[in-house]
């Protein structure tokens, strides 16, 4: 069991990690998939995962945070501007999340993943609503990157994704890289560092919630620990190997085996 959770938690930490996710888009799956077939797991429920999963989150965006900044790929002021926003939405959806049941709370995270998935098809075109705002300019590998923040929509974008963060312990990475990506004209490497920075600090708020209800299963969470940290560390290192195409080609395909996964098991 130890050695299972060591493992689970590595491979979570270092897949979420490489997109920016967190880790939470497959370790709130994988619990759930051991719940559904081995006995040793059912101490599983819907509470408990999230509990876990942004616990753990914590330690993952820790580790991939410190290696990311080290390497000057987190924007700080916008990782700070959705802060403001995504920890009270953490917060109502962390409270939010006690009144779902399991095979709801799969189908929801399920059709979740598969509509973020989706948006990574959409042409690329600048929208003018998001082209005004806070201007930033970042240069990562000797290359300057230039791009605009609409704060109003930052901030009630942030409170959305913090909101879903806590309800279904995805670590809002899953959602707040696409919209860097795709709305902001973010390039994905400073999406996914910048990501990573703003789940660290979220994820701690998040967590205290569910520590406060009873959901965080202490005797199992610690397992998982170690191996988030590491894999935290190895995945930040994987995503500076790659270039910006092939992360978001890693984070579409990522989103829509999950999603699919879980709306099978909801509606099942």
């Amino acid at each position: 069991m130890i050695v299972v959770l060591f493992l689970i938690g590595l491979l979570t930490a270092w897949i979420g990690s490489i997109a920016g996710l967190g880790g939470g888009v497959i370790l709130v799956p994988a619990l759930l998939f051991l719940s559904d077939h081995f006995e040793s797991f059912n101490w599983v429920n819907p509470q408990s995962i999230v509990g876990i999963s942004l616990v753990v989150m914590i330690f993952t965006g820790m580790s991939s945070a410190i290696s990311y900044i080290k390497h000057k790929r987190v924007d700080k002021k916008i990782g700070m501007l959705f802060l403001i926003g995504s920890i009270p939405g953490g917060i109502f959806g962390s409270w939010l999340n006690q009144f779902f049941k399991t095979d709801s709370f799969s189908l929801i995270f399920g059709v979740v993943m598969i509509a973020v998935s989706l948006l990574f098809f959409i042409p690329r075109k600048p929208i003018s609503i998001f082209q005004h705002g806070m201007k930033r300019e970042k240069v990562v590998n000797g290359k300057s990157y230039t791009y605009q923040m609409p704060l109003v929509i930052g901030l009630i974008l942030s409170f959305v994704v913090g909101l879903l963060s806590g309800l279904l312990g995805i670590g809002g990475g899953s959602l707040m890289v696409p919209a860097m990506i795709l709305l902001f004209q973010i390039p994905a490497h400073i999406a996914t560092a910048t990501s990573m920075f703003m789940i660290f600090f979220a994820s701690i708020s998040s967590s205290a919630t569910h520590v406060l209800l009873g959901h965080v299963e202490w005797a199992y969470t610690l397992y998982f620990i170690p191996g988030a940290y590491i894999g935290g560390m190895l995945g930040a290192r994987m995503n500076r190997r790659m270039n910006g195409q092939a992360v978001e080609w890693f984070l579409r395909i990522l989103l829509i085996l999950i999603g699919i996964r879980l709306i099978w098991q909801g509606i099942g």
